[in-house]
């Protein structure tokens, strides 16, 4: 048996005999994303790239989970690992099957370029929604999760992970290929490379992706200060640029001559996968003397690591005889559903919620989102062999007459290119006159919010320009509310939006993936509880905000922020009530009592937050530590969290992080200490003085 087919041997032993057998040429083919075959050595082509986000993306069915950001509204590390393990295990399925048929096309692989964990610090920023939100321990956790649950504990990977972008990138998307994101060394330790050293150092996440951005003058996809993090970090993965990004380096950056110099730069720095074609100028590199053997060597053994590690030159594996029945099976469709429940935010409810059905002959259900499987699907989605959308989840659970109108474009001032400005206003307060409830279903969707190239909106290439809904949807919610009926507006939006409507309930259901309208009745009737919690601040408008080209994190995210705050991070309503009690620190060791004081089942999210005394520490708090827990009508359970040694660190302004306070305030509670969420809330946080 050749070394490289021997799994007695480490994938790194294995990788060099392998790469060592190949030419310098070949060596070169296999640093590009859609690498060749080479026959002779038994090495099948394989395009590296494959996106799973929230669920096997791109790549025809699959089942499609609520959008990123939505799942990051659980605040629930083990669900997500759950999510994390079925996208792997249909990922495998297809792989399985497709690669029978020496289908070896993009999307069709085992390295996901997933998760996101770039930190959502503005809330215009379109791709924010594949996010985990804007801070950075939550973020964290929910991508350690995931990262282990896409690559698995078998004796081989199940699919490789990607942590993206590295590192400091967030918007504007319409000049990322040109952008300098500016940090200061306080806010890159404090708040931009937390995520990816958890991701590297204790999920060993498999890849690490580069962004388009320069971060403080340098390339991202070459930069010393980023490559020198991840070598102190231990990182023992392969490094990718992102799509064309190393085009950018002379063409936009104006970092190097020409691509030549950009192919050697690039290698020297230490990015062994090149996602575009610069590579193909490596071996012009190596002709010039910009490059050595030795550099291109290196970065193929890293990328012939991952293919080994994954069990690709492997006579047989665990993961060979996932069935291809498991794709979009039943049982994964049901936890999609859950999430989709456990996702949604309740901002707000008078009373009206959970609905009575038998109250209503008539519901009226408008707006440009309420039919839209578009709206439940955010970017970077799959296809689901079933979609409910929120008109359709009305119909199935409500037997009476239900009236639809579409109301308006999502964001142009007609629905008809023939028809004058509001061609379906007068429909929509027809319906609302003859309904007894509205439901009104606005928001955005992956086509005006989301990536550069993408979303082809007139906005901001998918950012967006403030925090209202788009001009015909506010003349929409004025015309159909006037009508003072009793209405419940869901907004399906990827970030935070102030929908500046008198309604009598508001529910964020995020992009909910493919049973939406089912889990928004389910939660409107009371069938389940709503638990979401917002992984973002809502803030009330964008004059307030900082300039987005800004990325100082000052009056940014609830950790830094003084006014502004329209919905806090953390916040969610539910319709049963919880109380904490018993506080108690020991260590590291941190208990609390959670009950529930109604008598319908619930699950809430214990949050915990730290306040430290030291001068440099952040304005506010952090969150510390957060769990999920179900709760029967009327039950109490001990919460137990252990706090990481970073809530006792503070950052100066050198980047150093250090335990300098010597006193903390612990806040336990399902909410942040503000008072706008006591308020909201109608109660308080446990308090706790922790002297070191």
């Amino acid at each position: 048996m050749e070394k490289y087919q021997n799994p007695a041997l480490s994938p790194l032993e294995r990788a060099v005999d392998l790469t060592d057998r190949m030419t310098v040429e070949e060596q070169c083919g296999q640093l590009i994303y859609d690498a060749p075959a080479i026959e002779r050595l038994g090495i099948p082509a394989y395009n590296w790239w494959n996106e799973g986000l929230h669920g096997l993306a791109r790549a025809g069915v699959a089942t499609m989970f609520p959008q990123a950001i939505a799942l990051a509204a659980m605040f629930d590390a083990e669900g997500m690992k759950a999510v994390a393990d079925v996208i792997s295990t249909e990922t495998r399925a297809k792989y399985n099957e497709i690669s029978k048929h020496e289908d070896r096309d993009i999307y069709k692989g085992l390295t996901l370029w997933s998760p996101n964990i770039n930190i959502f610090r503005d809330p215009r920023w379109g791709r924010g929604q594949e996010t985990y939100g804007e801070d950075p321990y939550l973020t964290a956790m929910l991508g350690k999760a995931f990262v282990e649950g896409l690559q698995g504990d078998g004796k081989v990977m199940k699919t490789a992970a990607c942590a993206k972008h590295y590192a400091v990138h967030s918007g504007p998307e319409a000049i990322r290929h040109s952008f300098d994101a500016v940090a200061s060394k306080k806010d890159m330790e404090e708040t931009y490379l937390p995520a990816f050293r958890v991701l590297v150092e204790d999920a060993k996440v498999e890849a690490v992706m580069g962004a388009y951005n320069r971060v403080n003058g340098e390339g991202a996809c070459a930069s010393t200060v980023l490559m020198d993090r991840l070598k102190e970090w231990g990182f023992d993965g392969h490094f990718v640029s992102d799509f064309n990004a190393l085009e950018d380096f002379d063409i936009n950056h104006k970092l190097t001559k020409n691509q030549v110099e950009t192919a050697a730069a690039a290698i020297k720095s230490g990015l062994d996968l090149n996602a575009g074609r610069v590579y193909e100028k490596l071996m012009q590199a190596l002709e010039k003397g910009l490059v050595t053997k030795e550099d291109i060597r290196n970065a193929c053994i890293h990328v012939m690591r991952t293919r080994i590690r994954l069990g690709m030159f492997d006579a047989e594996t665990e993961y060979d005889k996932i069935p291809y029945s498991v794709v979009a099976c039943e049982e994964h469709k049901a936890f999609s559903l859950k999430c989709a429940e456990r996702s949604m935010v309740l901002l707000k409810n008078n009373g009206i919620l959970p609905l009575d059905l038998s109250k209503y002959q008539t519901i009226g259900v408008i707006g440009p989102n309420a039919n839209s499987r578009e709206a439940l699907e955010g970017n970077y989605c799959g296809t689901a062999d079933r979609y409910v959308t929120f008109l359709e989840g009305v119909q199935d659970a409500f037997s009476g007459r239900v009236l639809y109108s579409q109301g308006c474009h999502l964001y142009k001032d007609r629905t008809s290119g023939l028809a004058r400005a509001n061609d379906r206003i007068a429909e929509a307060e027809t319906v609302a006159e003859q309904s007894d409830l509205v439901i009104l279903c606005v928001g955005l969707d992956a086509y005006i919010e989301g990536e550069e190239g993408d979303a082809g909106n007139e906005f901001s290439s998918g950012d967006k320009i403030d925090l209202r809904l788009p001009a015909p949807q506010r003349l929409l919610l004025s015309k159909v509310l006037a009508k003072g009926k009793p209405t419940i507006i869901v907004t399906a939006a990827g970030s935070a939006i102030n929908v500046e409507a008198d309604c009598d309930a508001l529910v964020h259901a995020w992009y909910p993936g493919q049973y939406g309208g089912k889990a928004l009745m389910n939660l409107l009737l009371g069938n389940t509880d709503f638990s979401g919690k917002l992984p973002v601040t809502f803030y009330e408008t964008a004059d307030k905000l900082p300039d987005f080209c800004d990325y100082s994190m000052a009056n940014r995210t609830y950790r830094n922020i003084s006014d502004n705050v329209l919905y806090p991070f953390g916040f969610g309503l539910s319709y049963a009530k919880t109380a904490c009690s018993n506080l108690k620190v020991d260590g590291m060791n941190v208990t609390l009592d959670i009950t529930n004081t109604d008598s319908r089942d619930t699950e809430d999210v214990v949050q915990l937050y730290i306040k430290d005394d030291a001068a440099c520490a952040v304005k506010n708090y952090s969150l510390c530590g957060f769990r999920r827990v179900a709760l029967a009508a009327n039950e109490t359970k001990q919460v137990s969290l252990t706090l990481p040694k970073s809530a006792f660190e503070s950052v100066d302004d050198d980047g150093v992080r250090a335990v300098r306070g010597k006193q903390f305030t612990l806040f336990a509670g399902t909410q942040q200490p503000d008072a706008i969420s006591e308020q909201l809330l109608g109660s308080k946080c446990l308090t706790t003085q922790i002297i070191l």
